[in-house]
């Protein structure tokens, strides 16, 4: 069966213009994570040239119901102006969303086909749907067995024409996809989640710079136990950032939340898992304004929450300050090939060595001071601090430094301290 709709190939391909092969091939992995895939298993050949001639990405999820084929890809079906929000509101939840993710093959291959087994009402029937890269606004749909001799459902989509190198597979996308889905198999661990290349796993253990688990926070007034894992990651997690995640005494994830070091422009990637029957039935969606908070004790505003995030936040500062040290490091050194530390004289180096002190220590308590800014910006905001500590009143640094970011009361202190304000 043929299906057309009145926006164009050409549409699609602007829509899905920001996406690369790596991303494209992250879309179908999520795909099937997000049809309840426990496994993924990606399978490619080459030739003597390494030219990838085969690539499959077969899941053990639901498979895609026929009964429901336009709802799944529904995008076809949309404005390219709809279509722009739902891919929006995609990238923002890193997950999969069916439709979207499904046509972006064509920045790596030219036809793309599903073969599909998923169960309806006790039988189980098998399908083929068909998309070509010239023709992204047609599929192509058959149902092959309305009585399949099995009882596992899965879908496995296979490319066709590829325009990949064995290299860019194993070298770049292979690397992409760690980073990609390391905090998803971490968070999954415990039910078996894997990624299958070839026939070997996809692990992750080069992008953990720092691990600790089996912490126990202990809420003393209720006896209330947190059990807490750490993870430092070499690399970004994309768009998922740092996150808490929150599981119930099943290991099953119920909420995810930014930790407070998130987006501190610090390369400082990490996630925090935390497991407790504290969370069996725990709402999340309330507040402190909400008038039903009194009566159900098991909300952010309970005591054993905020003690949670209080510990929380004090081990992400612990374990953040040898990183930011080092960086710190790195920052005066790069300063210094840029030549925007100024020149001093053989008798100022004890102003020099304030100087540089201070910098690191701005930098620990605020690293995104020093984000995004140009070798003019470096050099005019490193010689107002500069003429500030070297005034009558070197408080007002402290001053100033108030003034530009909002401050936590621990790096308010730092900052105090040091100045000696």
């Amino acid at each position: 069966m043929a299906n057309h709709v009145n926006i164009t190939s050409t549409g699609i391909k602007k829509v899905l213009r920001l996406y690369n092969e790596k991303q494209a091939l992250a879309e179908y992995i999520w795909n099937g994570f997000d049809a309840k895939a426990d496994t993924i298993r990606i399978d490619y050949t080459y030739n003597e040239l390494g030219t990838l001639e085969s690539l499959k990405v077969a899941d053990n999820g639901y498979g895609i119901n026929f009964a429901y084929l336009k709802d799944k890809f529904n995008p076809f079906y949309e404005s390219e102006k709809a279509m722009e929000q739902r891919i929006h509101l995609h990238k923002s939840t890193m997950h999969g969303k069916n439709g979207v993710g499904r046509l972006t093959f064509f920045t790596f291959a030219h036809l793309a086909e599903w073969n599909t087994t998923y169960e309806e009402q006790g039988v189980y029937k098998n399908g083929s749907i068909q998309v070509a890269v010239g023709g992204l606004n047609n599929y192509e749909s058959t149902l092959l067995d309305e009585n399949v001799n099995t009882t596992t459902t899965g879908t496995t989509v296979s490319f066709s024409n590829i325009q990949l190198s064995k290299e860019a597979l194993e070298l770049s996308i292979i690397p992409y996809l760690q980073a990609e889905f390391c905090w998803f198999l971490e968070l999954n661990k415990n039910k078996g989640f894997s990624i299958i290349i070839n026939g070997q796993p996809l692990t992750y253990q080069d992008n953990i710079i720092d691990v600790e688990e089996g912490l126990l926070i202990r809420y003393p007034d209720s006896n209330t136990v947190f059990k807490v894992k750490f993870i430092q990651w070499k690399e970004s997690l994309h768009k998922e950032l740092s996150k808490n995640y929150f599981i119930n005494h099943k290991g099953q994830e119920v909420y995810k939340d930014y930790t407070t070091l998130n987006k501190k422009a610090d390369e400082y990637y990490h996630s925090v898992f935390i497991e407790s029957e504290f969370f069996n039935e725990f709402d999340f969606n309330s507040s402190d304004h909400d008038a039903q908070v009194k009566l159900y004790s098991r909300t952010k505003s309970s005591s054993e929450y905020k003690y949670l995030i209080k510990k929380i936040n004090e081990l992400l500062r612990t374990k953040r300050k040898p990183f930011l040290k080092e960086f710190s490091n790195k920052l005066i050194e790069k300063y210094e090939l840029e030549g925007v530390l100024p020149k001093f004289e053989a008798t100022e180096q004890a102003k020099r060595q304030d100087l540089v002190e201070t910098l690191k220590v701005i930098y620990e308590i605020q690293p995104k001071l020093f984000s995004g800014l140009s070798i003019d910006q470096k050099k005019a905001f490193v010689r107002l601090i500069h003429v500030l500590l070297n005034s009558a009143d070197r408080g007002q640094l402290f001053q100033v430094m108030e003034g530009i970011v909002e401050m936590e009361t621990e790096e308010r202190e730092e900052l105090m301290n040091f100045l000696a304000v």
